[in-house]
């Protein structure tokens, strides 16, 4: 059982299927960006079964079906500078960045040191 200090597990199971197969790496490096980043952060998606994430519009190889990705529900710009903040201090290397919300992931299987835009 893996001890998060600002997140419940729960916060990151598949809403449709209650599965949550988060890596315990991934997870750990998330936690410690959100104390970086000093702000709330509100999870919108972690695991995601292939249902799910063929229903919310996913990629075939989304990071989220392997549990290496969450995505942050972020509204203002200070937010967004926050929590890139934190993600980068952190060690994440792939973010991408939303209208209102953050994607970070940890996927080793796809390019790296990059930054994109939904």
């Amino acid at each position: 059982m893996i001890k998060l200090n600002y997140f419940n597990l729960i916060e990151f199971a598949c809403p449709d299927c209650g599965a949550n197969k988060m890596h315990k790496s991934f997870l750990k490096r998330f936690d410690l960006a959100r104390k970086i980043s000093d702000v709330p952060y509100i999870v919108t998606s972690g695991y995601r079964c292939k249902k799910r994430n063929k229903e919310v519009g996913g990629k075939k190889d989304s990071s989220h079906l392997i549990g290496v990705a969450a995505d942050i529900k972020c509204e203002t710009s200070y937010m967004r500078s926050r929590i890139i903040y934190g993600l980068i201090k952190a060690g994440f290397i792939r973010i991408g960045i939303g209208r209102n919300f953050i994607h970070a992931d940890d996927d080793v299987a796809k390019a790296q040191e990059v930054t994109w835009l939904y």
